[in-house]
């Protein structure tokens, strides 16, 4: 059950989230989606719409006997029975009466047009549907919610048949009737007059469930939260239709953190970072960097002055505590890094500058003309960490040295593409000839290098290269376009990323993979040469 049934957190990513574009879920995916939902302590989870097709058919029925869940609710959701046919007999509401869910979700009419139009029956009898739908469920033995669909515009059309379907589905017994943002078109200080409105005008639990059409879906729900309502609809990361829903993780965190409102078990929320990325890799929707409290982004500090405030107090640049959610604080290095950024960072890296201002000033001085040049170490913080090293120590740790390289891709005469490489490096005192193939010619480039090391340095076996990103950079001060590669290596317990810059693409792949093997060998345990 629920942190309190007091006030709701009601999760509906398995449903409304699903509708996003390009975000397509099999019924494992749902399954391991709710288990996390229910780890993050949300008090309802909305696992789709039994009968109405056949994969959430499954997953209802599946859920019945895999799912256990400590926190949550689980709801089925579904529609209002037919015009003119009475509950008992309606097909689609007895899918949701042997769901085996708990609790039922109805989305009803509230849109006096859309009953016309949409529904093509009359005011009154949608108002008998809801009645009868809701008292049915309630009597065989399920707890009811409506979403009164198009609510808003529905109140502005009419406004006495919008409050009716309010106070019908009350009095019908449904426990909470959730005002529905279904076009997302609605400010805030709009809707909260409305769902004020309601409140004075009926005796109904109100709910509110946004569409982020605006951009106001989480300023929409924090608004009918001051207003009254006491159960918010949401999905994870905002997923949805169009725009998206409202943001859970977001509503949550301003409840708890600035609200002081508990509205998941305690301690819950410090989960939110770690769920909210877990449910990112379900879905194959990139995680937003910019997501508030939970995005990669959202506790990055670039600036120079930033930095040096940070360093006395972190709070200064920081709304929150990173921890609260699960998060961390990171700092960029970047051409606009001053010595409190490097030093920083540098912490965060592990590696202690002893407040060396001459060597602050050198690393500062490096970074922002390579920077110049098309370097970028916000996303390579392994090559940033070797340059630093390097300017400790006088020279770049290194344990090979490359001499010579060739690449080559040839188009044979069945139209297949053979690309090969052939690399020369010197280690420990030997030079070492080797060659690869792969399916392009970095691919290649890097099986080669890691095959003629691999005799010296075995550590290599372990190594995989997961991510490789390249862009063109306009040319600068009038010289010619530089091509600026990213590559993120692993080595089964993390990943580290490093930057190659030149005018050819291979030769800054070269760098780029020069750097992942280096700083590879140096995770392993090794001491440079």
């Amino acid at each position: 059950m629920p942190v309190s049934d007091a006030f709701h957190i009601y999760d509906t990513t398995l449903r409304d989230g699903a509708q996003q574009e390009g975000l397509n879920l099999s019924v494992h995916d749902k399954l391991a989606i709710a288990r996390h939902l229910d780890d993050l302590g949300v008090g309802f989870i909305e696992g789709g719409w039994p009968g109405a097709n056949p994969k959430d058919t499954e997953f209802f029925a599946r859920a019945k006997k895999e799912l256990v869940l400590k926190n949550a609710t689980f709801v089925a959701f579904g529609a209002t029975r037919r015009p003119n046919v009475k509950a008992a007999d309606d097909v689609l509401l007895g899918a949701l009466r042997d769901s085996g869910a708990p609790a039922v979700t109805l989305v009803a009419k509230a849109f006096d047009r859309h009953v016309d139009l949409a529904l093509k029956t009359s005011l009154d009898e949608n108002l008998e549907m809801i009645r009868d739908s809701v008292s049915h469920l309630i009597a065989e033995g399920q707890r009811v919610f409506l979403d009164a669909e198009h609510f808003f515009d529905g109140y502005r059309s009419n406004r006495a048949y919008a409050l009716e379907v309010v106070r019908v589905a009350a009095e019908a017994g449904a426990d909470v009737i959730a005002l529905c943002d279904t076009n997302g078109g609605m400010l805030p200080d709009e809707l909260s007059q409305v769902v004020h409105d309601v409140l004075t005008a009926s005796s109904a639990r109100l709910g509110i469930h946004c569409h982020n059409d605006t951009g106001c879906a989480v300023a929409n729900s924090m608004a009918a939260v001051a207003a009254g309502a006491t159960h918010v609809q949401g999905t994870l990361n905002g997923y949805g239709e169009r725009t998206g829903n409202a943001d859970l993780v977001t509503i949550i965190a301003n409840l708890e953190l600035k609200k002081h409102q508990l509205v998941l078990p305690k301690d819950s929320l410090r989960e939110a970072f770690r769920i909210s990325h877990a449910v990112a890799e379900v879905t194959n929707v990139s995680s937003s960097a910019r997501q508030p409290y939970v995005g990669v982004s959202a506790f990055a500090h670039k600036a120079g002055l930033h930095a040096s405030a940070i360093k006395v107090d972190p709070s200064l640049y920081q709304h929150e505590d990173p921890a609260s959610v699960g998060n961390d604080m990171r700092m960029l290095v970047s051409d606009m890094a001053g010595r409190a950024s490097i030093e920083l960072k540098s912490q965060e890296l592990g590696v202690d500058l002893g407040g060396d201002k001459e060597l602050i000033g050198r690393i500062v001085d490096r970074v922002k003309e390579m920077e110049s040049r098309g370097f970028t170490f916000e996303a390579a913080d392994a090559s940033f960490e070797l340059l630093v090293h390097e300017e400790m120590i006088g020279k770049r740790p290194s344990f090979f040295t490359i001499d010579h390289w060739l690449t080559t891709v040839e188009r044979s005469e069945d139209q297949s593409i053979l690309t090969k490489a052939e690399v020369k490096v010197t280690a420990m005192g030997k030079q070492i000839s080797c060659s690869g193939s792969g399916n392009g010619p970095v691919n290649a480039f890097d099986n080669a290098l890691r095959t003629g090391l691999k005799a010296l340095y075995p550590e290599l076996e372990v190594l995989e290269l997961t991510d490789y990103k390249v862009r063109i950079l306009e040319g600068r001060l009038g010289t010619g376009a530089v091509t600026r590669v990213l590559v993120e290596t692993s080595d089964g317990k993390g990943e580290w990323n490093t930057v190659g810059v030149h005018e050819n693409v291979i030769a800054a792949s070269a760098m780029a993979l020069e750097d992942a093997v280096t700083f590879g060998l140096m995770r392993q345990g090794r001491k440079p040469e």
